[in-house]
């Protein structure tokens, strides 16, 4: 059987899949059912957590403030010098500030079936290191990848008690799956992923742009989202093929012309549907203008772009430098520029940082062949600090990073408690030293391989700590919580 035939069965025999959870349940305590916590009881002004500090990120702008925590929200914010009581207090120090926790809305984490490459004790370990408090995984390259109910329990199953922030899931959107969309959407999915051309695993095969609209007719009448890898199959197939050890070569075969033509036919079938849909991990500037015309027009479509686009340059890349790998690939400065500037117009909604880890023997870096070497960059630990280096060297302002990284996705992706520090909010924050600066090392990242785009590279802002649902994460004891869609 090849991989895709065992991907098809588990799409059309999900039992195959009950099956593995019957053997995991068996080999493991059930992880579903944790010891209960007694409640405390709590009186008007008796706070768990109560966070000071000079500068506080709100949506109403940067405050000097307290920000009080009741039972992992926030359930106060007063000037500072207040002094709301508290079990714990925490006060910033000079130089510090209060940021919400990144909620990054891109994320491989590859458990169960490839946890050589990632797990979720590792990613979100990295996550939490990062600022990130908030992530929500991909449907593949994990396997089974989470096309059916079954599949998305195994996963949940398998990620219960391994993660230091919170997880969710995206569903995916394959051939045969359609009959699925309803119950995975039912079971707590954000949306659905779909490709346009080859993954790059032969478990999860691309939709035909004919079955692209007939699936979005589908997510449309239930109010679901799909998110697109928009890169067109035909473009891909009539460039050069990637080969060798030089980076524009690599370049020249993945050409923003498959992006604009995907693009172009993701935006037609949301017209013609009506259904919310995103873009995912946008690099070609030349699609812009298409993206203005259709939001304009009144189309429910959102667009990313990731940390990498944003701060490093094909231009810059050196041959042999697979460790920069990804696709789309990172393309020129003035490229570059225009995302920036769609950043700021709203043209691009958010960022994500598209954390995609493999083995270092994946990657290729002994021979430094593109057209072998394993196309993902592992960001998420730096997308935050990316970012805000390159963001700093404009003039862009923290809370406008914030915006971006936080806020944005979180209301994107209907998670109605994440992305801000505001009354109601999960208590998500980040003690964040914007001028401090550190050299990256990637043997230090807590990611499961030592690979990544900016090792040796200087950076500015460092995280001092992060508290999810207002607990310090401690790097020892996992206690995040698995989010479902409408629940969390």
């Amino acid at each position: 059987m090849t991989d895709t035939d065992a991907v098809l069965a588990h799409v059309n025999q999900p039992e195959v899949v009950q099956q593995q959870i019957t053997e995991f349940l068996a080999a493991h305590p059930d992880p579903r059912t944790p010891p209960q916590t007694p409640v405390r009881s709590t009186t008007a002004g008796d706070f768990d957590l109560v966070v000071r500090a000079e500068r506080v990120v709100t949506p109403e702008g940067v405050r000097a403030c307290e920000i009080a925590v009741r039972d992992g929200r926030i359930a106060a914010i007063e000037e500072l010098g207040t002094n709301l009581p508290a079990t714990s207090i925490v006060e910033l120090a000079d130089g510090e500030t209060l940021i919400p926790g990144v909620v990054d809305a891109h994320v491989h984490v590859n458990e169960p079936g490839r946890t050589d490459w990632e797990g979720f004790w590792t990613a979100t370990r990295a996550a939490a290191a990062g600022g990130v408090t908030t992530i929500i995984d991909m449907p593949l390259n994990s396997i089974p990848s989470t096309v059916t109910p079954q599949a998305l329990e195994f996963k949940q199953l398998v990620a219960t008690g391994q993660t230091f922030v919170d997880v969710g899931f995206w569903g995916g959107a394959v051939p045969g799956n359609q009959g699925h969309l309803q119950a995975l959407q039912d079971a707590g999915v954000f949306g659905f992923k779909c490709f346009l051309l080859d993954s790059g695993v032969d478990e999860y095969p691309p939709l035909t742009p004919e079955a692209l609209q007939d699936y979005l007719t589908t997510i449309a009448g239930f109010g679901g989202l799909m998110i697109v890898h928009s890169e067109d199959a035909e473009s891909i197939a009539g460039a050069p093929e990637a080969h060798g050890d030089v980076y524009a070569d690599f370049l020249a075969s993945r050409p923003k012309e498959a992006e604009n033509r995907a693009i172009e036919q993701v935006i037609e079938r949301a017209r013609k549907t009506g259904a919310r849909t995103h873009i995912l991990h946008l690099s070609s500037a030349d699609a812009l203008p298409l993206l203005r015309a259709a939001k304009q027009d009144g189309v429910d479509i959102t667009a990313e772009t990731c940390p990498h686009y944003l701060t490093l340059l094909a231009e810059e890349i050196p041959n042999g430098g697979t460790a920069y790998k990804c696709c789309p690939p990172i393309r020129e400065s003035a490229n570059r520029e225009l995302l920036w500037e769609a950043l700021a117009d709203g043209t691009i909604d958010y960022i994500a940082s598209d954390h995609s880890p493999s083995t270092v023997e994946l990657k290729d870096l002994e021979h430094g062949d593109f057209g072998n070497a394993w196309g993902g960059i592992a960001s998420v630990q730096l997308e935050l600090a990316a970012v805000w280096t390159e963001a700093r060297r404009r003039g862009i302002a923290l809370e406008q990073v914030s915006q971006w990284l936080s806020a944005n996705p979180a209301a994107r992706i209907q998670l109605q408690h994440k992305g801000n520090i505001a009354i109601g909010y999960d208590a998500d924050l980040v003690v964040f030293a914007p001028d401090e600066e550190f050299a990256v090392d990637a043997e230090q990242l807590h990611h499961k391989n030592p690979v990544s785009a900016y090792d040796g590279k200087t950076l500015a802002g460092v995280v001092r700590s992060t508290y999810v649902r207002g607990e310090k994460v401690d790097f020892d004891q996992p206690h995040g919580r698995l989010l479902t869609h409408g629940t969390d």
